[in-house]
């Protein structure tokens, strides 16, 4: 969860004006929460509060309804319904604020469904529902073998949920792809590719396209795999506001061992 936090915020300046550039400085005076940390947030206090994601989603949100580069037009749109529906969306949004399930439920079966839920409030899609499914599933799994065999987890995850030869078809550099179809497989290749946490973050930025939204993903699988680095947490987590703040430090007490 705190991983997801840490690359959206990182990847922030980037999404609209994207660099290829690995060395890029992590934080700038720019850096800050986007919609992707807002919705990461919502799903983790729904968890805490016990509440519906819908309900959580739609309160954190409307929030704040203006966060760095908005929200995506089907959600937003979401957003101001006055009975908001699933929209059978296959967007990555689903994938990108899923990472909490993935820490709260050790349970396979509470996980999937949970992930399951936390999309299908809105991105109905079968690819909406699968991409929070692969990314929470990934989250669970390296976190509970503490590292033991994460690469041949996460390789393993792929290959069950979309193609075995799914690494022929991630999206190429600098291509703006906010599906789930193209985002997750992606985030996957770019873990397994690291060798440590800001290494991930950094190739996830640097590869482009929709940049934070790539870093949140990255971020969340990458955490459990390689812990984070403090200065790292501390300088992301000093930009959220202190309701955010409060419900991350909730979060991190009550599931992070």
């Amino acid at each position: 969860m705190i991983g997801a936090i840490i690359g959206d915020i990182i990847g922030s300046v980037y999404e609209f004006r994207n660099t290829f550039d690995y060395d890029f400085p992590l934080f700038t005076k720019s850096s800050t929460y986007t919609d992707d940390t807002i919705c990461t947030i919502a799903v983790a206090d729904a968890i805490l509060r016990n509440r519906p994601y819908k309900d959580s989603l739609l309160d954190w949100c409307r929030r704040y309804p203006h966060p760095m580069g908005g929200y995506g037009v089907s959600f937003a749109r979401w957003l101001r319904s006055d009975n908001p529906q699933p929209y059978d969306s296959f967007g990555n949004g689903a994938a990108m604020r899923v990472s909490p399930v993935g820490w709260a439920f050790n349970s396979e079966t509470d996980c999937q469904r949970e992930a399951i839920a936390s999309a299908a409030c809105s991105h109905s899609h079968a690819e909406g529902i699968i991409g929070a499914l692969s990314v929470a599933r990934m989250i669970r799994d390296v976190r509970l073998t503490r590292f033991q065999q994460a690469d041949h987890l996460i390789r393993a995850n792929i290959n069950h949920l979309y193609r075995t030869d799914w690494e022929k078809h991630i999206p190429k550099k600098g291509v703006f792809d906010e599906t789930c179809q193209g985002c997750v497989p992606l985030a996957a290749h770019i873990v397994l590719q690291s060798n440590s946490f800001e290494d991930a973050v950094r190739k996830a930025v640097s590869y482009g396209g929709d940049s934070d939204t790539v870093g949140a993903i990255v971020g969340s699988i990458a955490e459990p795999m390689f812990g984070i680095p403090k200065e790292i947490e501390k300088a992301a987590l000093s930009r959220l506001p202190d309701e955010m703040l409060a419900v991350v430090k909730q979060f991190k007490y009550l599931y992070y061992e």
